[in-house]
């Protein structure tokens, strides 16, 4: 090989070297510019994790400046806990494992604030459409599905049935899970009766009723949802709309609270802000890509969380887009409107 030859194939490989090294180099320098955020979800088969998954996806997608990476949990309890230990930096909560912790019921308050509303839980059973069962209390001493230990459906359960004089433990056989995809199987297997659930497009109950018996869901009675919600007012009366899942044709009236995303209080308020902001200009994309996903909006989150919960990154947002100012002007009208 001539000296020319070698000279040529030796810059070569240093030009070679050079340029894939500043392709790396500015790969790692665009990756270092987004601020990676860690989600908790909660178990596989879970409506927790199939929300995260798209969440995440639509921020890291909106070129936001926002890498989330959504970690499967042990559910509402497990993220308050992750939350508070700082191991990650927003949790989704089920409504009641929320208040409880917010409020310091059975515990000490938990220092943590709302980033934005998920969508509402109305609580029910789901049984195969072949069996019996038409009511709540056709279920009494039979094996139910109430979900996984951590989870936060597990107390909606206890004051939904507390509410008409049931408990899950003495008047139910409940089986507790380890993961969420079990209580669908169970069902369709036929070794429980009936799965515990909640909220709009729950993957527990969209299995079921896909199932080849279908499926039956079975709410508290109209009596039933006046006696819940006198003795536990902190629920409120919400529905499933019709055809949610396959072969429910009419509106299905529940009882529940709203699930949330929280997030730590020690998070910079600029950081929140971006955030917020890529959740609200994504909106519309998570509602298409989810069916659930159509009920997280800004305006959501200023109607049904209270402001001192809200992080005041958030609530900077809020307030620059005029969402809370909207809402106010629009109970304005409507208490004008009544006083007509």
């Amino acid at each position: 090989m001539s000296l020319t030859l070698l000279r040529t194939v030796y810059y070569l490989l240093i030009f070679i070297t050079l340029f894939f090294g500043l392709v790396k180099s500015g790969q790692a320098d665009a990756s270092s510019k987004h601020t990676r955020i860690i989600l908790g979800t909660a178990t596989k088969g879970g409506g927790f994790q199939l929300y995260g998954e798209h969440l995440a996806a639509v921020i890291n997608n909106a070129n936001s400046g926002f890498q989330i990476e959504a970690i499967a949990t042990r559910g509402s309890k497990h993220n308050l806990a992750m939350l508070e230990e700082a191991k990650i930096d927003i949790g989704l909560v089920e409504g009641n494992a929320a208040r409880q912790a917010l409020e310091g019921i059975g515990r000490s308050p938990a220092n943590l604030k709302v980033l934005y509303v998920m969508y509402p839980n109305p609580g029910m059973f789901v049984v195969r459409a072949d069996t019996p069962y038409q009511h709540i209390e056709d279920l009494q001493g039979k094996q139910i599905a109430f979900g996984t230990r951590a989870s936060g459906l597990r107390i909606l359960a206890r004051d939904m049935l507390d509410g008409i004089g049931l408990k899950p433990e003495r008047d139910f056989i409940p089986i507790i899970l380890d993961k969420a995809a079990e209580g669908p199987r169970l069902v369709l297997e036929k070794q429980v009766e009936a799965l515990w659930g909640a909220g709009i497009g729950w993957p527990g109950f969209v299995k079921v009723a896909n199932g080849p018996a279908g499926a039956r869901f079975i709410a508290p009675s109209a009596s039933q949802i006046k006696l819940i919600l006198a003795k536990h007012p902190h629920l409120q009366a919400m529905s499933v709309p019709a055809n949610t899942y396959s072969g429910q044709d009419v509106e299905i009236d529940s009882v529940g609270l709203w699930s949330l995303i929280l997030i730590r209080p020690e998070i910079p308020d600029e950081t929140v802000y971006l955030l917020t902001r890529a959740i609200h200009r994504g909106e519309t994309m998570l509602a298409d890509s989810l069916k659930q996903g159509g009920y997280t909006k800004a305006i959501n989150t200023i109607r049904y969380v209270p402001r001192e919960r809200l992080h005041p990154g958030a609530v900077h947002y809020f307030e620059d887009v005029d969402v809370i100012s909207a809402i106010a002007r629009s109970a304005e009208t409507g208490n004008r409107e009544r006083q007509d």
